[in-house]
């Protein structure tokens, strides 16, 4: 039941109006109603002489004038209020909350989470970049089985052109094309007999050479991506160290410094050489690569990793608070 309270003088026109209105409403939102004559109360009469009719309906206080339509929706809003109350107040609602409450195995490995994402980033991508080191080390001991089978996984993910791929236990640690102008180092032709051109035949056996003994073994990612992730493990150690208090890098210097030189090296590159040929040929240098791909991996460290760390931080709130409470009622 709402109570309903209307503060009233004698000879109140506009009273009388209320009143008509809440017996009109009296259906649709069942009503207990109390008249309090404020001439009765020098306090009443002093406080509400200047405001008549006054009504109060539970929280909700209505001062004159007051049309048919503002008690319709207050009756509501009370109405509404009670609902919640009795629901609060129900067995099932207090069982729930009860759960709610609890310190859960779901809360302590999102807590754990939380707090140790970086940590679980950093071995991911470590993990993902010593897999093709070990692949190279796994053909020097003679295991050849398992060192392909690391060789076709990560060929889903990179081109693993061999004159764009370090090599491990050999003469050099890179064979270039002759076009990349290395004229100190034995170039990939040189070295493997293959012909440097675009064909598909020609860029197939260039994916397809792993190397032997004397020329050393291809590391199974390319020399941009190893750069790539290797940029944002040294972003995420900044990161810690700083106290992870370093703040989003904006968008348009993400852009500048990178996105527009990766693009700029892999493009210019793409398009210089067969069959596109747009512009004069150029083969970009394992310099250029491994600049160019750390850049983009420690500037989109830094405009998404601050990003996350603020997701997580109010993760870690939300379960702190959530494990003080747990702990009170536990109590």
């Amino acid at each position: 039941m709402i109570f309903v309270t209307l503060f009233t003088r004698a000879g109140c026109h506009l009273c009388e109006d209320v009143k008509r209105d809440l017996q009109d409403l009296k259906t649709e939102f069942p009503h207990e109603l109390v008249e309090i004559d404020i001439d009765s109360n020098p306090e009443l009469t002093e406080k509400y002489a200047l405001e008549i009719p006054v009504v109060v309906i539970g929280p909700y206080t209505l001062k004159a004038p007051i049309s048919r339509a503002e008690l319709h929706m207050t009756l509501g809003a009370a109405s509404d209020r009670q609902d919640q109350i009795a629901k609060l107040d129900s067995p099932s609602y207090r069982s729930k909350a009860r759960f709610g409450g609890k310190w859960t195995d779901a809360d302590r490995i999102s807590y754990w989470i939380s707090r140790h994402y970086l940590a679980v980033i950093n071995l991911f991508v470590l993990v993902y970049i010593g897999l093709p080191f070990l692949a190279p080390t796994l053909m020097q001991a003679g295991l050849e089985t398992p060192a392909r089978v690391i060789y076709r996984a990560y060929r889903l993910v990179c081109h693993q052109l061999a004159y764009r791929s370090f090599f491990l236990y050999g003469e050099q640690p890179i064979y270039p094309r002759q076009a990349a102008g290395f004229e100190d180092l034995l170039t990939f032709n040189q070295v493997s007999g293959i012909s440097e051109g675009n064909s598909a035949r020609e860029i197939f056996a260039a994916e397809d050479y792993f190397g032997d003994s004397d020329v050393g073994y291809k590391v199974a990612l390319c020399q941009r991506d190893i750069a790539i992730y290797l940029g944002i493990v040294l972003f995420s150690l900044v990161f810690i160290l700083s106290g992870r208090r370093l703040p989003q890098l904006p968008w348009y210097l993400w852009l500048a410094f990178g996105i527009l030189p990766i693009a700029l090296d892999g493009f210019s590159q793409l398009f210089s050489q067969p069959p596109l040929a747009f512009i004069p040929y150029r083969e970009s240098t394992v310099y250029l690569r491994v600049l160019t791909g750390g850049m983009f991996g420690f500037f989109t460290a830094w405009f998404g990793i601050p990003m996350l760390e603020e997701s997580m931080a109010e993760t870690r709130k939300f379960l702190d608070n959530k494990r003080r409470a747990a702990s009170k009622i536990s109590a």
